[in-house]
Parts: C-alpha cells; structure tokens; sequence
C-alpha cells in the first residue's frame, strides 16, 4: 500500500482529494501548511476544519509552520518582481518552490510516497516515460496552467485526485459526508492579499516606496504624473487618476524610467512574446519550431501560436491572432491538445 501525505487547506478539494485516495486504497495522512499570518493560508479556520475533517476520515492530521520559508521564497519574488516593473503569478512559485518543492521533499524523507492536492489536473506516464500533465476533464477549473512549472521528478511523486471530477459533484459529496468544508467557498485572491490591494500590500508590508513618475504616451511624451508605478498593471483603465478625454490603459511599466506607458486600446493588442526560465514537460527540450495553443494568463482561453527556440535558453511565441495585455512577468504555457508541452515567464511583450 502507497503512502500518500496529501495537503489539506481546509476546502472541500483537498477533502475530498483524501476520500477518494482511501477509496482506491492508499495509506493516507493530511497535513495543514502554515503560510502567513492572519490570511487565507492556514487561517485558524481552515486548520480547524482540516483537523475536523480529517478526524471525521479517521486519519492523522499534523501542521507545519511555513510561514518564514513562505516569506523569504514567494512573497519576496513577488516583491522583487513587482519593484522591477513586472506582474508575477505567486501560485506558480508556492507550487513549484513550497507544495511540490519544500513539502514534497519532507514527505519522500519520513517515508511517504507521493504528496497528493486538490488541485484540477492530471498527471499520466507516456510510453516514453516522461510524466505528462494534463487538464482536468472540468475544464471550467482547470489548473494545469499553474501547475506547468512542475519537474520530472516532482510530477512522478504527485497525485491528483480529482482531475477526472467536476467540483459540482464533489460540493455534493462533502454535504453527504457532512465535512465541514461542504459550504465553504472557492478562494479567488491571492492568499496573502485577501483584499486585492497589491500596491498597499508592496508599501505597507513589504516596504516598497510608491515613487511617482511620468505617464507617457506610445511615443514616450509625458503626458501626466503617476502615483507610484506598483499601483498599476498591463491592461488597467480605471483608476489613472488622470483625465484624458478618452479611454486611456496602461500598456507598459518601465522600472528603469519609472514611467507608465498610456495607449489606446489597440495598444494593447500583440501577437509575439519572448519568454525564459522555461520548463518542459511533453518534450525533452525544443529544438525546432513547434505548433501549440498558449495562454498567458490563467483564466484565458488558448490561442494558436509557434514558439521557436530564440537563443540557448528563450523562445518566441508568435500567435496567430493578436493578444491582449501579454504582461512581462506572467506564465505563458503551451499545450499540445490537452497535455502540457511547458511554459516559461514572459519577459518581453
């Protein structure tokens, strides 16, 4: 019988992720990460509902304080990253450095198997052997894109239950089991910004001076003064705090300048991107031009693009359609029908 620790945020995914291992017969533990102070992970709640929860499923239930190895690795690449004018994606990071990294190592320690989540995805083995990561068959929660960043290594020690459920059904199931985690809803922020105030957060918490700067034009005329360059992001209109007669959107955020480029809407739009730090799944590595859909935010819908190696360690996305708002400092990830080719960090649009 398989050891499985699986993480328990206290939601009904990851309790219903522990039934559903029992039923196919794994030996199975729940654990609770304690992240931040006073937000949505590991809130005193949500530890007490996953220690319900599992008690309710007869298993052992620890908590483990991550809080500082949380701060010093995803708050403060998300930190550092906005400072230099880009928009990071923090889950990517706490899944590839804290669930599937930090937790994932202490499992295969103390004797576990795999580690098991309620994230939507799923993770197959090809004749070739590599780990495939695949979308879950509920499209409509589908996680593989934040997920994309994940090794070889870590997908062959990763299980996910519910990547061939509908969150529907299991809402059904956790009201039958009576867990307290039936009626609790979906989380939709970032974890340690319930509030979504980004710039309040980099300023207050973390420090970040709001240093006001020039708005300017497509052409690089000033145009007006902006508050503070973390106050805004790719795609913005509302809340310029500047009137120009018409619809103006921030196209583009220059940290060495500290100037925030306005456009048209139009403006937004571009059909190439150039992204590093890659990580391939399907494929060893790409070596030649290779057709895929790709999306570069979590909640777009795929289009069709080429991406071509561009020097050692780059590649070139060109879509056949224009994007909207591509945003330096987000995933752009690349599939292959429902399976994950890889994906990388954009870091020119």
């Amino acid at each position: 019988m398989k050891k499985v620790l699986v993480g328990m945020s206290g939601g009904v995914d990851s309790s219903a992720a522990v039934w559903l291992l029992q039923q196919q017969g794994y030996e199975v533990e729940g654990v609770t990460l304690l992240l931040t102070e006073g937000s949505a992970c590991g809130s005193s709640r949500d530890v007490e509902d996953a220690r319900l929860t599992a008690k309710r499923l007869g298993i052992a239930h620890r908590v483990l304080d991550e809080r500082q190895w949380f701060r010093d690795t995803v708050i403060r690449n998300f930190t550092d990253t906005y400072a230099a004018g880009a928009t990071p994606n923090p889950c990517i990071v706490c899944n590839r450095e804290v669930k599937f990294g930090r937790l994932l190592k202490r499992a295969l320690e103390e004797g576990f198997d795999a580690v098991a989540t309620g994230h939507y995805a799923r993770v197959e083995q090809a004749e070739s052997g590599r780990f495939l990561l695949k979308k879950a068959v509920d499209a409509s929660k589908d996680q593989s894109y934040v997920l994309y960043s994940l090794t070889q290594e870590q997908l062959s020690h990763v299980l996910f239950p519910l990547g061939d459920r509908f969150k529907a059904d299991l809402r059904i199931l956790a009201a039958e089991k009576g867990w307290e985690s039936a009626n609790k809803p979906d989380s939709q922020d970032i974890c340690f910004i319930p509030d979504g105030d980004y710039a309040a957060f980099l300023e207050q918490k973390m420090g970040i001076p709001r240093e006001p700067g020039d708005f300017v034009d497509m052409d690089g005329k000033i145009i007006g003064k902006h508050t503070g360059m973390i106050g805004y992001t790719v795609g913005q209109r509302k809340g310029l705090g500047v009137a120009f007669g018409e619809p103006r959107f921030v196209v583009r955020k220059d940290a060495a300048r500290n100037t925030v480029t306005l456009g048209k809407s139009e403006d937004l739009f571009t059909n190439t991107l150039v992204a590093d730090r890659l990580n391939w799944i399907s494929i060893p590595t790409l070596t030649v031009p290779m057709t895929v859909t790709a999306k570069t935010r979590y909640s777009q819908r795929e289009a069709e693009a080429v991406i071509e190696p561009y020097g050692a360690l780059r590649v070139k996305v060109t879509f056949s359609d224009p994007q909207r708002a591509i945003t330096v400092g987000q995933a752009v990830v690349f599939y292959d029908g429902d399976t994950v080719v890889g994906g990388g960090t954009i870091t020119e649009a």
